[in-house]
């Protein structure tokens, strides 16, 4: 990172922690991970309904950082109200808590597939349940998961995501320019879990025209220009939306260290909820500086999947990115190294496909970062 952009990055952030430390209350951060935890791992009703949840996406598209929002957010919930939950010696399942609220989240983002949805929970209604849960009741916290649900969905329905208008773009060098189609809107203007709207604010990016920006348009062309075929690659697996990449690995690690259902939940809630912050402050800075997409500064930089249409600062990948290793580094400290690895190719994958600067990388990951820290400081979503 140039010296400069450095420590613009390390002044933002520093800013950030002190408003987390100052200004709001703390709480504990998610548990580790506990390696005696009791053995219902592989049969963890979180993981089940966020693969779920992925593979509609893969099948049917639409926007799966705000279903998986407000998919994990219901789960969370509904998990904490079955372990709250007892009427006399009945005691609700948490992991039926975590299906009934799923399958009232996911009929409501892919209504078209209601019929596999219902299949999904008569499946894990017939199974024979891990030991822990034998004694609980599935129809109760079924119910539970039901009801916590439906107000999720009608909290949901008032978020303004993707309904804001930011306006039009400055006309000029430097500034961006539509390709005519509608602008994506993205977070813009919708109400956040976690932050204060225009909490996180970027230094400007570099100047158009100036050394730093020059040097910065020169390597995103270089690299156009000798483009191979496992950066490709790499570009095609990161789009459209990182996000669906991390709740993978989330659901993997999650197995892989025995955590517990509750846990689960929790860390597929904060994941998804600050990432989703995330992307609200991401956008705020896209037209808070409406900043040119490399190739429109230089038409012969070849964009190869596609050039969404909205400004290039900061890179909305590396802002969803920060903030999901910033969760699931403190959720699994010892997997940081991989995480900040996924980071790194994340973030890369955009400029092999030519579609950002690193700059927009480095403050996007730095943004999605701290849109976590306060996340995991604020809490709030149980």
């Amino acid at each position: 990172m140039p010296h400069r952009a450095r420590n613009l990055v390390a002044g933002f952030l520093t800013t950030v922690a002190v408003a987390a430390c100052s200004d709001t209350p703390t709480s504990p951060p998610i548990k580790r991970v506990d390696q005696s935890a009791v053995k219902f791992w592989e049969a963890g009703s979180s993981v089940r309904w966020n693969r779920k949840s992925i593979a509609l996406f893969r099948a049917r598209g639409g926007n799966p950082g705000r279903s998986s929002a407000y998919l994990s957010i219901a789960q969370y919930r509904a998990a904490l109200a079955a372990q709250e939950g007892k009427e006399g010696s009945l005691h609700p399942s948490s992991a039926a808590a975590v299906a009934g609220a799923s399958v009232v989240i996911l009929k409501q983002f892919y209504p078209l597939d209601a019929a596999s949805i219902d299949a999904e929970i008569n499946a894990q209604r017939a199974e024979e349940p891990w030991p822990g849960e034998q004694n609980k009741d599935f129809a109760s916290g079924e119910a539970i998961g039901r009801a916590v649900a439906a107000q999720v969905l009608t909290f949901a329905s008032t978020d303004g995501f993707g309904t804001i208008n930011p306006g039009t773009p400055p006309v000029g060098l430097g500034y961006f320019t539509s390709s005519g189609a509608p602008i994506v809107r993205g977070g813009y203007g919708a109400r956040p879990f976690f932050l204060a709207p225009n909490e996180l604010v970027l230094p400007p990016p570099p100047a158009f025209g100036s050394a730093e920006y020059l040097a910065a348009l020169a390597e995103v062309r270089n690299i156009s220009d000798n483009v191979t075929a496992p950066q490709i690659a790499i570009a095609q697996k990161w789009a459209p939306f990182g996000g669906v990449l991390y709740n993978e690995v989330a659901g993997d690690l999650i197995v892989k260290y025995r955590t517990s259902e509750l846990e689960a939940a929790r860390i597929y809630a904060y994941g998804n909820a600050a990432a989703f912050d995330a992307i609200i402050a991401c956008f705020e800075n896209k037209f808070r500086y409406w900043f040119i997409r490399p190739s429109r500064a230089d038409p012969l930089i070849e964009t190869p999947i596609g050039l969404p249409n909205h400004p290039s600062y900061p890179s909305a990948h590396s802002c969803e990115s920060g903030a999901w290793a910033q969760i699931l580094s403190d959720a699994f400290p010892a997997e940081r190294e991989m995480l900040d690895g996924m980071v790194e190719e994340a973030a890369m994958s955009r400029v092999f496909a030519g579609l950002h600067y690193r700059f927009d990388n480095e403050t996007g990951v730095a943004l999605g970062s701290a849109a976590a820290t306060l996340a995991l400081s604020r809490q709030g979503i149980e």
